[in-house]
């Protein structure tokens, strides 16, 4: 892995989130996008090349809603980039890395994503290749 791509905190209110961090935190926002695959709409900032995420569940079965009810607001993942997510993927669960996805998915900004399962990785870890 290469570097933290990004680090996902998960929020009820994005537009709440956008506010503070935007204009009283002063962090460069770089927009919002929805992601319908992963049921979340996203506002993502800069902090000298780490981006931060605010993920906001837009269905019932999203992942975020259900961390929401049973966590609150906070650091959902964080993930890191790789050259070739595919290889990656089957490296880790060679060496009995528990993975989410065991196939790459369509992510944000036209990434490919996969999660290690926080069993195997204390936290929940998203890999990203790509962006």
């Amino acid at each position: 892995m290469k570097s933290i791509d990004h680090i996902g905190i998960a929020v009820n209110d994005l537009n709440e989130a956008i506010e503070i961090y935007k204009n009283i935190l002063g962090f460069n926002y770089l927009g919002k996008e929805t992601v319908e695959e992963q049921g979340v709409r996203i506002a993502k900032f800069d902090c000298n090349g780490v981006h931060l995420e605010f993920l906001e569940p837009i269905s019932d079965n999203s992942p975020i809603k259900k961390f929401l009810e049973t966590k609150g607001p906070g650091i959902h993942h964080i993930a890191y980039k790789c050259d070739n997510i595919e290889q990656k993927i089957e490296s880790l669960k060679k060496k009995g890395v528990k993975m989410i996805n065991e196939k790459p998915k369509q992510g944000s900004n036209n990434t490919l994503i996969a999660f290690l399962h926080p069993k195997s990785s204390i936290i929940l870890t998203e890999l990203v290749q790509g962006g």
